[in-house]
Order: structure tokens, then sequence, then C-alpha cells
């Protein structure tokens, strides 16, 4: 007997299919099918062919691929029963439950006592697929592995393209090649990580930024994860993402996985691009106030560190003011005994040496000078030498002797006395001050992996926005240590870097807007040298770069002459002007012709304009500028297009491109094929290109 289902929007069709009451499979996932395609046909034609040196019949490549079943390749599950003895789980079809736009499949192993139900819903105007594995067990078990739903991979596709990085070197891409066997990552640092960011793409041959098939995929869990890209013998691929192993430390009756995110497109990376962003912003994120312009932040940071003095903050605050921030965020410092990283870490009142009459004569002159205030928490850390270890020392998760890590240890989150105890401070600071922001910072990984911290951390952070709905969270953890789709859930932007090099800015912001949309990604214009590089960058670079995203400057603005001053008051000008059809824009990764011009194009919704940013990192081979092609323009409209700050023309660029002198109004169709041609230009130096649907 066989049994089929489908979920289809106006992109992509998924069909899942199951043969004698075994566990369904994905038999289909690609471009829409016409509504009366015979489904069994499908799953029927996907069938491989055996021959020598083979089993009679192939195993099923199932949602849960099961060892008992004779399986090859890595299993979905993997069980012990309360004793510690091993379990080969094997499933039969119990239920099914549809909706519009989501099915639900359960299967139950009645000698195990086990039930798996496998979930997915399909976004038809985001075009995401949300997939969950939920495992409920009769008596308590421990868990080793599982895999959300599990995908097939392309034939076609001759490599992934999957993330690492480190600490202000976040969303490096890395390219592996197909072959037999598995590519294998996982995260054990109990967080996201700067190390191993959950996502992956499968792209087809010939495809790039602008063409061609691509299939991605997000894990959204914030706690560690495991992803296993695998060729089988037979030649099938499978992709399966899930927590990292053994991270459920104790035996339990119920086990679910995050949500994995999956996506088809048949317009290269960027339609995969467009999909997160827009789901992540529209379907995910919770804005209090979605009607407010996002605000221009002024972060304290690179400005004071620890050296907090009321005088130079409120002289700070007005100058900051001045070049048009709109909110102003105090930083790590203002607590306990904090007068550097070694200590005070959850005491969470305000230092009265620092601050004697409280927050509040920062908070009114903030406030009196036009902007809101927000302010700096790490509540999941603690340091030994704090009030609270001395108090409560058994409240620290891991060992005594265990290595520390920015000189503090984690709380024990998924203690309930810790959540209250981080409730209560926290939300005092809330309850005594006018706050409507919080840098959520989470400093260091975790020394051991455990699942119970993260699912404590949700709660927390769940309970504060239920009590404070109109506050917004900064998802922080050293730079971008937890960005993934389950913490923005609960917050509203991510601190992408710790490095505030444009140059480095620059790339990291352009891989990840293959997930994050402007809206949620903080940028900021650093300090004239770098404080994590010692490079040296103009105002112009720095500026531009941070208008690229959710903008903002943390630096000393007094370190500022006038004329950087004034060409920082002129960026966040146009930042300003333009941020809200922005705020809603895709953002498009061009396929530069040089490699040293990284170059992206914003979109509006409705098509009617763009802005193109195009970023030079390095020096070219070429001697001038190739020209470089736009994207999803309408072919036979015309544009009128400007090169903004063509006044940034160096005395080197002694040629007359007419984007240098005057604006011009060109075809789609020319733009798309033939492309901008841009003047010469510096490395370390930005283009912006306006364009207006005429």
């Amino acid at each position: 007997m066989i049994r089929c289902w489908r979920l289809d929007d106006g992109r992509q069709s998924l069909v899942l299919g199951s043969r004698n009451d075994h566990l369904a499979e994905v038999v289909y996932w690609g471009p829409r099918l016409p509504d009366d395609e015979n489904l069994k046909t499908v799953y029927r034609a996907n069938q491989i062919d055996v021959t020598g040196g083979m089993l009679d019949a192939n195993p099923e490549l199932s949602l849960c691929p099961e060892a008992t079943r004779t399986f090859p390749g890595q299993p979905g599950l993997i069980l012990r029963d309360g004793s510690g003895a091993p379990l080969l789980p094997k499933f039969c079809f119990a239920s099914d439950e549809t909706g519009e736009n989501s099915i639900a499949l359960t299967f139950r192993d009645a000698t195990n006592g086990l039930t798996y139900t496998a979930s997915y819903a399909i976004n038809p105007r985001t075009h995401l697929i949300e997939a969950l594995a939920v495992l409920d067990c009769e008596s308590p078990m421990h868990l080793h592995w599982l895999s959300a739903p599990v995908f097939p991979a392309p034939q076609l596709a001759d490599e992934l393209i999957d993330f690492s990085g480190r600490w202000c070197g976040e969303f490096q891409m890395n390219r592996t090649p197909w072959s037999p066997g598995m590519r294998y990552r996982e995260n054990r640092t109990g967080r996201t990580g700067h190390e191993h960011f959950p996502g992956l793409l499968l792209p087809c041959r010939g495809a790039t930024n602008t063409a061609g098939e691509v299939y991605a995929f997000h894990y959204g869990w914030s706690g560690g994860h495991r992803m296993v890209a695998e060729e089988l013998p037979d030649g099938r691929r499978q992709i399966q993402f899930g927590h990292a192993a053994r991270v459920e430390n104790n035996a339990k009756r119920r086990f679910e996985t995050g949500t994995l995110y999956a996506v088809y497109s048949d317009d290269g990376i960027n339609g995969c691009a467009v999909a997160f962003q827009r789901h992540l912003r529209d379907e995910i994120v919770d804005f209090p106030r979605p009607e407010r312009p996002r605000p221009v932040h002024y972060n304290c940071w690179e400005a004071v560190y620890f050296d907090h003095n009321l005088p130079e903050l409120k002289a700070i605050a007005e100058v900051a003011a001045g070049l048009g921030a709109e909110r102003f965020v105090l930083d790590d410092g203002w607590f306990g005994n904090r007068d550097d990283d070694t200590r005070a870490l959850s005491d969470w009142e305000v230092d009265p040496r620092k601050y004697p009459d409280g927050l509040g004569p920062l908070i009114d002159h903030v406030q009196a000078l036009g902007m809101t205030f927000g302010i700096w928490f790490e509540p999941e850390m603690i340091n030994p030498d704090s009030d609270i270890h001395r108090a409560h020392p058994e409240w620290a998760l891991g060992a005594e002797d265990q290595i520390l890590g920015r000189q503090q240890k984690a709380l024990n989150m998924a203690l309930p006395e810790v959540r209250d105890f981080l409730f209560d401070r926290v939300g005092k600071i809330l309850d005594d001050h006018e706050i409507d922001y919080i840098k959520w910072d989470h400093n260091r990984v975790l020394p051991l992996p455990d699942a119970a911290q993260t699912r404590g951390s949700y709660e927390l952070i769940d309970r504060l926005r239920a009590a404070y709905p109109a506050t917004e969270i900064e998802s922080c953890a050293s730079g971008g240590g937890r960005i993934d789709f389950g913490i923005l859930k609960r917050t509203h932007r991510v601190w992408l870097s710790d490095s505030n090099d444009a140059i480095e800015r620059l790339r990291m912001q352009h891989n990840a807007a293959i997930f994050l949309p402007l809206a949620v990604t903080g940028s900021h214009v650093g300090p004239r040298v770098c404080h994590t590089s010692g490079r040296t960058l103009d105002i112009r670079i720095r500026a531009w770069v941070a208008a690229q995203r959710h903008m903002g400057f943390e630096m000393d603005p007094r370190e500022l002459t006038e004329q950087e001053a004034q060409v920082l008051r002129d960026v966040t000008r146009w930042w300003k002007d333009n941020r809200e059809w922005m705020f809603h824009a895709d953002i498009l990764r061009l396929d530069s012709p040089d490699p040293a011009v990284v170059a992206e194009q914003h979109l509006a919704q409705d098509g009617g304009r763009f802005v193109v940013f195009a970023g030079k990192q390095d020096t070219s081979q070429q001697i001038v500028p190739r020209p470089l092609r736009l994207t999803r323009l309408t072919r036979d409209a015309m544009y009128r297009v400007t090169l903004k700050n063509r006044g940034d023309a160096p005395d080197l660029s002694r040629g007359d491109p007419l984007l240098k002198s005057e604006s011009m109004t060109v075809s789609g169709g020319y733009l798309m094929t033939h492309g901008l041609t841009l003047p010469w230009s510096f490395p370390a130096t930005m283009w912006v290109v306006e364009g207006e649907l005429v």
C-alpha cells in the first residue's frame, strides 16, 4: 500500500510517500508540480534500481532513517532505554493530519513504546518550509541523537556551502565538494556559535547569486547543532540537522528538535536569501512597535569601556544626538563594582560610585536630547568574584575547576531559582527606569553542552518579554555567537560581530544577508582606528557600510573632525530618509566580476526603487572597473540611476563615465545584461548608486 502527501506554494512542491506503513520519505522536492500530478506514480518513479552487490531492495531514505531496516547511512534516531540498553526502533504508520499548508505524520513503535511525529508547514508568502520532529516515549529514555525530518539532497549539486567563523570573523563561507561519505559539522559549545552557523546551501551546477537552482537550510536553535550531509554508497544523499548529540543529560519521555527551515529557489542564492529575510522579518520577529522606524543607535562601549563618568557620558550623548543618534545604549560597567571584566557579573544593581544618584540623571539627559535609553546585561553569566557567586556557588554551571572564559562562568539556567533571581534583578532595573532596549550579551561558551541551558534561557527571555512587551532585546554573544531563528523568536536585533572594521564587516554582512534582513542586523560606525583590527579607515567607508544595515555609531564621537562629522551626519540623514522602504527591501547579492568588489542591491518590495552598495575591499587585478550587473529588475522598464556619492571620486579617476557627472535613464534589461559602469576607486571605498523606476 502506498500513501502520499504534498505541500505546495507558488514556487515549489514537497511530496512525501510511504509504502507498507513504513516511515515516509521525501520523494520529490523542487519546482511546483501540476495539481493533478499522480503522487503514487511520483513515489514509484522515485525508486532506484537494484543490481549486483546490493541488497534485494533499497532501504528507504526516510524522514528518520532506521538502522533496523538495514539503512546503510547515518540513522535519524539513536536512543537508549532507561537502563542504558541501545534500542533499534522500527516505526509503522499510525495517523496523519493535514491542513491547508501543513502536514503532521505520526508513526508508532509499539514494541518499544515510541511515537514519532514529523510536522511540516509551508508559508505561501515567504516560501519557507518549517519541519519539526517530536519523539514521545511511554517510559523515560536517554537520547543520543534525533534529527529534524530528513531531506534528500540534489544530485546536480557538486558542492555544499556551509558557514564557519571566529570572534570578529563571523559568517565565512566554505565550499566542500560532494563525495561518497559524510560532511559532518557539530557545534558543542552550548550556543549557536561563531564557528558553526547552522546554515547550508546546496547550489545545483552553474548556480550563482542571481540564477540557477539552489536548496537551502537553517536550523533554528540556539544551543549548538549537528549537521550531516551524506552521500550513501548507492549515490543517494541525505541532509540531517538536529541538536548537538548527547545534549539531553537526563532520561525523558519527550524530545523535540528545533525547527528546520528549508527552501528551494530557481533564482539562485538570492531566491533563498529573500525567503529567509522575509520569513524572519515578517513571520518570526515580533517587533514591539512595528510602526516605529528603526532608530539610529549610539553605543558607548568603544568610547568609554568600563570607565563610566557621568559628565563625560552626558557630553558624548550630546555629540551623538547631534550626529543623528536616536537611541543611547549604556554598555558594560554600570553595575556592582564592575571596573573590568573580572568581577561583578550577576550583581545587577547600579554602582553608586559611578552613579551616586542612580541612572536617572543620565536617562533624563539622554531623553532631553531626543533619544531613548538602552542598557547592557549579561544575565546568563556570573563572575566568581561577585556577591551572588559567593552567596550561591551552586548556581554556576559546570565543575568548580572549569576553565573560565572572560573570567566568568555560566549560570545554570535550568534551575528555576536562577531564572527567578534574574527575572527579579533585570525586572527591577526595567521597573525603576524608562528603558526601551536591552543589549543581551553571552560572552563565553558553556563548560558542557546541555539543551536544558538553552531552554532555560528561552524561558527567561520569554518571561521578560511577556512582562515588558515594549522593550526590545538585542542578541549579542561576543558579537555574532548567538544568531539563529530560535533566539530571534524572542529578540529583535543581532549584533553581527564585535568587529567594527568596515572592510571585515563588508564581507560578513554580505554573507549573513543570505539569512538576515536589514531590520535585525546591527551595524555601527566604529572609531577611526578600529579597536579589533588596528586598521585606520576613512569615515566614508565606515559610514556607508553601517548604512547597509540597521545603522548606529560606536566610538567616541568627540574624535571626529568637523569634516568627518559632516560626512557622518549626511550619511545618517540619508539612512533615515530611506530606512522605511529599506526595512522591507530584499537584500540581493550581486555576482561581481571583480573579486575585489563586494556588491549588493537593496530592492524595494514593489520594485520601484533600489540602492546598490559596491564596496571595494582590495586592489583590483584589472586597471579599470568591470561593469556590475544588477538583478530582479523589470527588463522593459526604464530606471533613473544616480551615483549618490560621485563627489568621492579620487583624482586618479580621470575619465568621464556618465554616472560620474549626471544621472542616466536606462532599461532594466541594460542594467541586468550590461550593468553599471562605475568610476575608478581606491581600495576601502564604497560606491552608492540609487535607482528609481520612471
